[in-house]
């Protein structure tokens, strides 16, 4: 049981091949690491992998089934079962929702509750910020939005794509921490993509070279 990518090849649209036969793994409940500079297709793994971007080759496999087709071409449950949080929140995010809505918002999609509140206190927001919107909080409690935004889909897999490269030290410090404590309780595998070797190192990650 893991989300696998197998030999992977992948481009966007109208560019050459960023990523070439490039294969990884992510264990239920452990966390994995992806490193190499940039332009070295981290990201466009973590799209091919989150089932937003379709590889030219290779295949990706969750649980041991092969998945085709991206986004909602692809079943509900079986899409459901990997969360993206991406590099910048504020791109990731609708500045005319508060974080009430941006958290419930998967749940909402789901058609099923979502204790906001609890997932709020989970990730270190107090109930005071959820009624505001983007623009009235700091950017690294927009990060804990976003992360309780995933947890909501209640994923078996969470890929984090840069997820603290436009965050401070300390900021990025207890995002780690919280998605590490989070894995670590609900058995959640983790791809923790990262140019920062030395963050992933510290955080234990088993790590996976591309570009280099």
């Amino acid at each position: 049981m893991s989300l696998d990518a197998s030999d992977i090849t992948a481009a966007y649209p109208g560019t050459n091949d960023v990523l070439v036969r490039q294969s990884l793994s992510v264990p239920p409940g452990e966390l994995v690491g992806l490193a190499g500079p940039s332009g070295s297709g981290k990201s466009t793994m973590a799209r091919v992998l989150a089932l937003l971007l379709a590889p030219r080759e290779g295949v990706v496999r969750i649980d041991g089934v092969d998945v085709s087709g991206v986004g909602f071409s692809v079943p509900p449950d079986v899409r459901r079962k990997v969360a993206l949080l991406f590099q910048s929140p504020r791109s990731a995010t609708d500045p005319r929702m508060t974080l009430r809505s941006i958290i419930e918002q998967p749940a909402v999609i789901a058609r099923r509750a979502a204790d906001v509140d609890e997932l709020a206190d989970s990730v270190g927001l107090t109930t005071d910020l959820l009624a505001r919107k983007p623009h009235q909080v700091s950017d690294g409690q927009l990060q804990r939005a976003c992360v309780a935004r995933a947890l909501a889909q209640q994923p078996k897999y969470l890929i984090c794509d840069e997820a603290t490269a436009m965050l401070d030290a300390a900021t990025t410090a207890a995002i780690v921490r919280l998605i590490q404590r989070t894995a670590d309780a609900a058995g959640m595998g983790v791809l923790m993509i990262s140019h920062d070797v030395e963050l992933l190192s510290a955080i234990g990650a088993d790590t996976t070279f591309i570009g280099s």
